[in-house]
């Protein structure tokens, strides 16, 4: 299924090639790019050829166009008329044409999206259909324009070729750029990973720190933790007597140690020994 785009007035180039595509396409472009023939009984069979490729083509043509451009065109006419006739209405000059195509390309700069090698083949378009229009740009010119244009990571490319007296062609210069790109991209690639990397590791030192701080804090303030034998905490003496839990001045002698009156005798004895 072939689709025909709409006339909108700014695209009847594009319009003009899909109507003819169209037509060849359905083998009934007879109409487009002949005359009527004339009804002869010889010719019948191109006449009734002619005339059923007239009608598909003018059906096709005038249903693809708005209906506010349709004034104005011819309506008794043949095919091939009503094509003439649409062009002249969109014929642009030939010298603005070109200044339009030249302004275009050397005006073109690679912004980094998509890769060198369609933006180098967009700048070959533009020198194929300026030598259309009888305007040879030579290759030079393009690799020149091209290597001028691209990014600084290509400078390397351009300096090589300033460098040196012979002159590239454009597929040299499709394949030297592409290598280059490649050769981008790959250490592109290798600092990103670098980079991961190191972050990566920051990353895990950072928490190992915090985790020990963390710890160290709790400690200071007196919270309990996993680590190490647990303090032994020490009640302090009270005065009820230990066995009758009775409080009384007598309490001291009760609460005293059993050992108490024999280092009490033993050190008296070791005093009198001394004197």
């Amino acid at each position: 299924m072939v689709t025909i785009e709409v006339l909108t007035g700014s695209n009847f180039k594009k319009w003009k090639e899909d109507i003819e595509f169209a037509m060849e396409m359905v083998d009934v472009d007879l109409s487009l790019v002949t005359d009527k023939p004339v009804e002869l009984t010889d010719e019948k069979l191109v006449y009734a050829a002619w005339m059923k490729s007239y009608r598909i083509c003018i059906l096709s043509m005038r249903r693809s166009i708005l209906d506010h451009l349709k004034s104005g065109l011819p309506t008794d006419c043949t095919a091939k008329e009503l094509m003439t006739a649409i062009s002249e209405r969109y014929r642009v000059s030939l010298n603005a044409n070109i200044g339009s195509l030249l302004q275009v390309l050397f005006n073109m700069k690679h912004d980094g999206n998509g890769g060198v090698k369609s933006y180098v083949i967009r700048m070959v378009d533009y020198q194929t259909k300026l030598k259309a229009l009888k305007v040879d740009l030579p290759d030079t010119c393009i690799v020149h324009q091209a290597l001028n244009t691209l990014p600084p990571e290509f400078s390397i490319i351009k300096t090589k070729y300033n460098s040196q007296d012979e002159s590239w062609s454009i597929n040299d210069l499709i394949s030297r750029v592409v290598v280059e790109e490649e050769k981008l991209k790959k250490e592109k690639c290798q600092v990103v990973l670098s980079v991961v990397c190191s972050n990566s590791h920051k990353s895990k030192k950072s928490k190992t720190y915090t985790n020990k701080v963390a710890h160290r804090t709790t400690k200071e303030h007196g919270q309990s933790s996993n680590m190490g034998p647990n303090k032994v905490s020490f009640k302090k003496k009270s005065d009820h007597c230990f066995f009758c839990k009775k409080k009384d001045i007598d309490v001291f002698m009760r609460n005293r140690p059993v050992n108490f009156e024999l280092k009490t005798s033993m050190s008296l004895a070791k005093d009198i020994d001394k004197h």
